[in-house]
């Protein structure tokens, strides 16, 4: 069975004080939850050293092992620095640094030897689903951004819909459900029912306290990325308890 896992992604928010708002978040995940926070990477290293009970996570990293990439961190001294997991290919990388997917696909490659978790995300923009081409959308991101080798260990894949990113618009839970059972059928059909059955598979944008169980109730969903509302304990704690109490 899939165990649910509620990752924040802090984006370039917080500073040192920032980390004691996971202490407030240990001994919160249930017996078949994790928790994951990402954090800048400025904070990877106190974070991992100080966290029980909360996995900690990178937010990109370079595809390269080493190099002349300034400003740039590799997937190893990510992990070196106390990293677990990597966030790969969220919209905000693809539309900032014209992050394609052929640049995810090669970042999840580093990742993996580095022994990372990839988070790699997908989502259409509003002009794509009001088209009508989100699964092909989201089809070609996976087939472009995941390589060959993926396991339930080295891979979660994170269903973001541009268009909800901190809008505070979010899909009906029907389309969501299209959306991730989609994904769950071409992890499938790509690597066979038994890896494509492993992969947790969340879903971003605009989650909050107020529609996370209602969204977790949703086929296919085994947990969420959460960006703003993963900041603070307050806001963060009630989503993994709806998480907790999901079927």
């Amino acid at each position: 069975m899939r165990r649910k896992l509620a990752a924040g992604n802090w984006k370039m928010n917080g500073t040192r004080a920032s980390l004691s708002e996971m202490a407030a978040m240990e001994g919160i995940a249930g017996d078949a939850t994790d928790v994951l926070i990402c954090p800048p990477a400025t904070l990877i290293h106190e974070a991992a050293s100080a966290a029980k009970g909360v996995s900690i996570g990178g937010q990109d990293c370079h595809a390269e092992a080493s190099g002349a990439h300034t400003g740039d961190l590799s997937a190893a001294m990510l992990a070196d620095a106390g990293a677990s997991h990597v966030i790969l290919g969220h919209s905000e990388r693809r539309a900032d640094h014209d992050e394609h997917d052929e640049h995810v696909r090669a970042k999840c490659r580093a990742a993996w030897e580095a022994g990372l978790v990839a988070v790699v995300c997908v989502g259409e923009t509003l002009e794509q689903r009001e088209a009508q081409n989100t699964l092909d959308i989201i089809g070609g991101q996976l087939a472009g951004s995941i390589p060959d080798g993926a396991t339930g260990l080295n891979l979660v894949v994170a269903y973001e819909p541009v268009w909800a990113i901190g809008t505070g618009k979010v899909p009906t839970t029907d389309q969501i459900g299209d959306v991730h059972d989609f994904m769950r059928a071409r992890l499938e059909r790509r690597f066979g029912a038994g890896v494509g059955r492993s992969v947790r598979l969340l879903y971003g944008g605009s989650v909050k306290a107020s529609n996370a169980a209602e969204i977790f109730a949703v086929s296919n969903v085994d947990g969420a990325l959460v960006g703003g509302a993963s900041l603070k304990a307050a806001d963060f704690v009630p989503i993994i308890e709806a998480l907790n109490a999901a079927p």
